[in-house]
């Protein structure tokens, strides 16, 4: 029987999550625990290139892990950690800051448009990538799921670690590759953008349920009267609806909008309503976790533990084989 392959992925820590990154990334994430080993971590580290608030980066990774445990990630089955519990990240980042050239960093698409946007970059930003690839590498990851977009991350990976093992090996480091996942639709916010925080848009995953549905009844829609056919393509409503609901209510709810006497306002109820069904039990197990942090603390002590042991194995090999001492 084959080892089960390593997929990894990097929850950086950003308040409370929207249906955006649920329907965009939390659940493609999820599904692919059906197939490989997972290794999933809170990256807090990384929020410190622009978060400088420890009490509100402390907040984001509590309400990020609780997300995740809440939505059904099996914490038994898969590692779950703080990134920053892995001391060991930092150190191999530093050995592989050693085989990565300036060019490979001033090519990075983060860097670049903050260049182009007039920004002053901080050290952060700029080594960004050596710090995503020691996360990837530590953990002897096989792929890791990532949109085309960024896909740029995995190939500047596969580049250190190709170049360590040019050096020392090939089997020192595992060379990933990119899972390209499926584009998921775009995601519509209230006003019929793409769903983000910055465009003040989105609707949170786990909003109690009055605050939900004021949030739902707010998305902007057409002029049409009630007595007039809409069209349900058209409509951001039906565009959310179609997320939640089964196939046969999705093709009831096109019916009735194109079938006239139908107001956007039904249309908003029946969101709301397929919405809530799914999510009740899920929020009601993220408000538990949030009120008994305890329970989430020992998951990510459990998680740190099991990291550490792929994390040491890793770095032990590359220490002997590059000369330096052993770990103490």
């Amino acid at each position: 029987m084959t080892e089960q392959k390593v997929s990894l992925t990097g929850i950086k820590p950003t308040g409370a999550p929207h249906i955006g990154n649920l329907l965009g990334a939390i659940q493609p994430a999820l599904k692919l625990t059906e197939q490989y080993r997972g290794v999933y971590f809170i990256a807090d580290y990384h929020s410190l290139t622009s978060e400088k608030n420890g009490e509100t980066l402390r907040e984001s990774t509590y309400q990020g892990a609780a997300t995740w445990m809440a939505l059904g990630l099996d914490t038994e089955k898969n590692v779950f950690f703080r990134q920053s519990d892995i001391p060991e990240v930092c150190e191999l980042a530093w050995i592989l800051s050693c085989f990565c050239g300036m060019g490979l960093l001033k090519r990075s698409h983060a860097y670049k448009d903050a260049i182009a946007n007039g920004k002053e970059p901080n050290h952060g930003l700029f080594a960004y990538p050596v710090l995503m690839a020691a996360d990837i590498l530590l953990y002897e990851t096989n792929v890791v799921p990532v949109g085309k977009d960024q896909k740029q991350h995995v190939e500047m990976c596969r580049e250190m670690a190709q170049s360590v093992n040019h050096h020392y090996g090939a089997d020192t480091l595992v060379v990933p590759e990119p899972l390209i996942q499926e584009e998921v639709a775009t995601v519509v916010g209230l006003d019929g953008r793409k769903m983000s925080k910055s465009y003040d848009n989105a609707i949170d995953i786990f909003l109690p349920s009055k605050k939900l549905r004021k949030r739902f009844m707010k998305i902007v829609t057409g002029s049409e009267s009630l007595e007039e056919p809409k069209d349900p393509t058209q409509c951001h409503v039906f565009s959310l609806f179609k997320h939640f609901a089964s196939q046969s209510e999705i093709a009831d709810l096109a019916e009735r909008y194109r079938g006239g006497n139908f107001g956007y306002g039904d249309a908003k109820q029946k969101l709301f309503e397929v919405y809530e069904e799914m999510i009740a039990p899920a929020r009601q197990r993220y408000e538990d976790l949030l009120k008994n942090r305890e329970e989430i603390d020992a998951v990510l002590r459990s998680g740190q533990q099991k990291a550490r042991v792929i994390a040491n194995c890793v770095l032990d090999r590359l220490r002997s084989r590059s000369g330096l001492g052993p770990a103490i």
